[in-house]
């Protein structure tokens, strides 16, 4: 059993840079890297993709991902965690075997299954961020819960280089292997409360090194074009010693893990997983040295009945135009551009938009007032049931070259379907997960 732990991130999401978590596993010693690659629209979108193929639905990036760390993965003995699987980790683990077969590398992956509840779910269910029943918001494509880390540790226990899963909670990525390693007991919510703040902590990978947090003037943040990853050190009692590696971009202090800490919590005292109910009011920072940072505290209650479930549900396309006006009146040329097209297609859209990128389009009119810049872009955006319609809106934008006010330029249309996603609570018992192991 071991004594001390080091977790790396290496990616806070699915488009995160590939090169962090090459660097880390080269140099940053760890026994497990972690990729954390899932939000909740890329799910429902990893849903549509598996829809049109059934061999689609992981990680867009996973190929490539694999690709670079596979050899650097079996040199150093670190065992990669991730939910690259999305909605199809199935395929993903045979994408990855077939990587492995063709840099002649014997490899085992563990696929962490049923996260997937579409069967279990009616329509009928009301959802937690509108109290409406789900068929209500359109035709629903996924149902995705968060498992936690009783179903990643039987995958661990198979000695599998790579544990690939679909659906978890974020924090649960980097707590199993604290739980597999040090043999905590998953019932005791106090150490479960400290490991789940430490993976809170590092599930956002370059948020905790300065990403996100940095402002130039107020928060400055050295070599952001080369920013490190987090590495953790935890030891068997939950304290956790936070890092970088040496020459890489970044910064790591009470600051930035204050920040990160606080990142999408509602309330300190319950933040909500499938392992635990965890209390954040006790955690404490100790900078030791230079982007080091000791984390102590945190705690917690026992873990829910309830899982949350990602509802994914067709929600209609977006119809956008974009069109530059510049120089003397090109506010008020823009103005009219927008009002022309409002007459002549605004009242078929359920939502519609006008914005004036360069004056208005961040915080409204009212606190754009009297400011008169020399250049402004135009956008216009209109959602609608109908792809037709949604594609209209570009089309009426592009007509403005002629048809519209004086030195128009630079027209761009795009159209783009929507996925909604709402979220409801399912009771943990009627989720049965399981594993299904794949070797080279």
């Amino acid at each position: 059993m071991k004594k001390k732990l080091r977790i790396g991130c290496g990616a806070g999401f699915s488009g995160d840079r590939l090169e962090p978590a090459l660097i880390l596993t080269q140099h940053g010693n760890l026994d497990y890297l972690v990729l954390e690659c899932l939000a909740e629209r890329t799910i429902a979108l990893a849903q549509k993709r598996k829809q049109q193929d059934p061999n689609a639905g992981y990680d867009i990036l996973l190929e490539r991902r694999i690709e670079g760390l596979l050899p650097l993965l079996i040199q150093h003995g670190t065992r990669l965690i991730t939910n690259m699987g999305a909605a199809n980790p199935i395929s993903g683990a045979k994408k990855i075997l077939e990587i492995a077969q063709g840099l002649r590398l014997k490899i085992k992956v563990a696929v962490v299954l049923g996260d997937d509840v579409f069967h279990h779910i009616q329509g009928t269910e009301l959802s937690l961020e509108g109290n409406r029943a789900l068929t209500s918001y359109g035709k629903l494509i996924s149902a995705n819960a968060y498992l936690g880390v009783d179903t990643i540790i039987p995958a661990l226990k198979t000695d599998a280089d790579i544990i690939l899963t679909g659906r978890v909670a974020d924090p649960s990525l980097f707590l199993a292997p604290m739980v597999y390693e040090f043999g905590w007991d998953p019932e005791n919510a106090d150490l479960m409360g400290k490991g789940t703040v430490i993976g809170h902590l590092m599930e956002c990978a370059g948020q905790i090194t300065g990403g996100y947090f940095a402002d130039p003037v107020t928060k400055p943040v050295p070599n952001m074009d080369i920013l490190g990853h987090p590495i953790v050190e935890v030891s068997q009692d939950g304290l956790g010693l936070i890092s970088k590696v040496e020459g890489t971009g970044g910064l790591i202090n009470s600051q930035t893990a204050k920040e990160q800490l606080l990142y999408e919590v509602l309330d300190p005292e319950k933040y909500y997983t499938p392992d635990v109910i965890a209390d954040f009011r006790s955690v404490r920072f100790e900078e030791v040295t230079t982007n080091q940072i000791k984390v102590s505290g945190g705690s917690g209650k026992s873990k829910p009945e309830t899982l949350k479930v990602s509802v994914g549900y067709e929600a209609g396309w977006i119809g956008e135009g974009e069109i530059s006006y510049a120089g003397a009146n090109a506010v008020e040329r823009a103005k009219l551009a927008g009002e022309i097209i409002k007459k002549r297609i605004g009242h078929h859209f359920e939502e519609f938009r006008i914005d004036y990128i360069g004056q208005s389009s961040l915080h409204g009119e009212s606190l754009s007032y009297g400011s008169s810049p020399y250049e402004i872009r135009l956008r216009i955006a209109g959602k609608s049931n109908e792809k037709s319609m949604a594609q209209l809106v570009g089309e009426e934008v592009e007509a403005l070259y002629t048809n519209g006010p004086a030195g128009g330029g630079g027209a761009r249309k795009y159209l783009h379907e929507v996925i909604g996603v709402v979220s409801i609570l399912l009771n943990r018992n009627q989720i049965q997960p399981s594993i299904q192991v794949f070797e080279s």
